[in-house]
């Protein structure tokens, strides 16, 4: 039976644009999307209400601006640390369950922080452990999130799904941080951390009664360490996907100054309350809900590539703005194209990496997205809270805002956001593998391909294997190599290894895609006769019964192998 996301597709080989034509609006007519939506509109403006009481509370603690930024390190540096294992068991488990088990541990802790703050028990490190407790919910959560969208709205639907998202955050922004200043002002930090754990049973429910179909999983699961190393593998042998990596890195990392000391600019040079800065990130809010409006068809115009250019650069001059402008309103005016620039690059960054995946590596994947994304916040937060208290408020929002024009211009360097490899899945044009009885775990294991091509049609078939090596190192091979016989132009050895047999397996079952499947038969339209190209699988000598007593001494038996006929195998079948 197809699962969601295999049914919601595009048709074969068609290239598909993080900027297409959809209406901004189409996901919301999606009954799951649209109730997961709402759910998480309640516990982003919870959170937000608890980042208010959390960095005001920090200042009433007599904390400096460093200590204040580190709120914001507290709640994403556990998100750096943790999201690539969590990304992992999102692709290897349920990942409803996990989404569950994250909300549910996310409840307990801003909980437990609001009975410490009522209590009057609460200390600085308290207000960051537990605020980094919180972060702990959100890495397992955050790869998760992402990797359902196509399993909520179809393929098409996947950009205006990932800017509703990003409003849904930023719109959360705006009504969050006004719920808290008050509770803030009326009742104390208590109550903002109160609201905020109630706000996560609207997911918790939506989460329980969502009907996912059970993921069919013809291998079993993955060993956690070999589906973390998987991911790996296909972040480095994904061009387009490591694009998108580093236009967030370098957004994330300058742009988190202004959300870092925004807490700072409004306690010191703009002498607001706890409602004033409240009204700051509601400025932030309705840039984004502006954006909502705009981006599609600016995005139509520009194209995604300029989208994100422009908003870079459109952030930076607001960052500069806000850090230097001696009125409240120029710092209000300044914050509106900020929302809308914030927007508009994360929701046209997160829809590209979406639609660069399969679904196998989906998680695993998109937690490098979020890696970069937490992880710069992270580190730009404590780099510009050492320059505020260093070199002054002013310094801090100028130095990151020229930073943001680099990122811009460096953009220009970098490979497109489009996607042109269809990553549905597909069965490769690759007979089952050997009949052999080794274990899973057995290995290294060894394939070589013999291509007998045109001697003529060598560059062009050279050019292909380029990219079919990169493939073969997405699905899990390492040392792929090509060699041309010396005495046979025409004649060429393809090589690389796998790490395990049960590893291999999984090339065959449940990693290839149509993409994938068309580049090999496009090498194959240069063989010089029909016949397919001879296979070799060769698996690692030793991998040998733990029992038996002829092994060499200087060898580690392998822990679960059992006997075999032969420790090499050869076929004339595709790997």
């Amino acid at each position: 039976m197809a699962s969601v996301a295999e049914r919601h597709t595009t048709p074969p080989h068609t290239p598909v644009s993080p900027f297409g034509t959809t209406s901004a609006w189409s996901p919301l007519r999606r009954t799951w999307f649209r109730a997961l939506w709402t759910a998480q509109f309640v516990a982003n403006a919870g959170t937000w209400a608890q980042t208010v009481g959390a960095q005001w509370l920090m200042g009433d603690l007599g904390g400096s601006a460093l200590q204040v930024a580190l709120v914001q390190t507290a709640a994403t540096l556990p998100v750096f640390l943790l999201v690539v294992p969590a990304g992992a068991l999102g692709d290897i488990i349920d990942r409803r369950r996990l989404l569950l088990f994250s909300q549910t541990l996310m409840l307990l802790a801003a909980a437990a922080l609001a009975v410490l703050t009522a209590a009057d028990l609460v200390t600085p490190n308290r207000l960051l452990a537990l605020t980094a407790v919180l972060a702990v919910g959100q890495a397992l959560a955050a790869p998760c999130f992402q990797a359902i969208q196509p399993e909520l709205v179809p393929r098409e639907e996947l950009t205006p799904a990932a800017l509703l998202n990003g409003v849904n955050a930023n719109v959360g922004r705006a009504v969050g941080p006004a719920v808290g200043g008050l509770l803030v002002a009326a009742a104390g930090p208590a109550a903002a951390f109160a609201l905020n754990a109630v706000s996560f049973l609207g997911v918790l429910a939506v989460l329980y009664r969502w009907p996912r179909p059970a993921t069919a999983r013809p291998l079993g699961v993955e060993p956690i360490r070999q589906a973390i190393r998987a991911g790996m593998r296909y972040v480095r042998s994904a061009p387009a996907f490591s694009s998108v990596l580093v236009r967030s890195a370098l957004f994330m990392v300058f742009a988190s100054g202004l959300w870092a000391l925004l807490p700072t600019l409004a306690r010191g040079p703009l002498q607001l309350g706890p409602n004033g800065y409240g009204g700051l990130l509601a400025a932030v809010g309705l840039g984004a809900i502006l954006g909502t409006g705009v981006l599609p068809r600016l995005r139509e115009r520009w194209g995604a590539d300029g989208v994100v250019r422009v908003a870079t650069l459109g952030y930076a001059a607001a960052t500069a703005v806000a850090g230097t402008a001696s009125s409240l309103p120029a710092v209000v005016a300044a914050l509106v194209p900020a929302g809308l620039s914030w927007v508009a690059v994360q929701s046209t960054l997160g829809a590209a990496a979406q639609l660069l995946l399969p679904t196998w590596a989906r998680a695993r994947a998109l937690a490098y997205f979020q890696l970069v994304f937490m992880g710069g916040q992270a580190v730009g937060a404590v780099a510009w809270g050492l320059v505020a208290d260093a070199y002054g408020l002013a310094a801090a929002f100028l130095v990151p805002a020229g930073g943001l024009v680099l990122a811009a211009l460096v953009g220009l360097l970098l490979v497109p956001l489009r996607s042109v490899h269809d990553v549905r899945h597909s069965k490769l044009p690759w007979p089952h593998p050997p009949a052999m009885d080794w274990a899973p775990d057995a290995g290294p294991v060894l394939v070589t391909l013999e291509w007998e091509i045109r001697p003529a049609e060598a560059p062009e078939f050279l050019a292909v294997m380029r990219q079919v090596g990169r493939a073969r190192r997405r699905t899990g091979a390492a040392l792929w190599g090509m060699f041309q016989d010396a005495e046979d132009p025409g004649l060429f050895l393809e090589t690389f290894t796998v790490s395990t047999w049960h590893e291999h397996l999984r090339q065959h079952v449940e990693r290839g895609t149509v993409g994938d499947a068309a580049l090999e038969m496009q090498a194959r339209r240069h063989l010089a006769s029909r016949t397919d190209p001879i296979v070799r699988h060769l698996v690692w000598a030793y991998a040998v019964p733990a029992a038996q007593p002829d092994s060499e001494p200087d060898v580690v038996p392998h822990a679960h192998a059992e006997p075999v006929p032969s420790a090499i195998s050869a076929a004339a079948d595709p790997p």
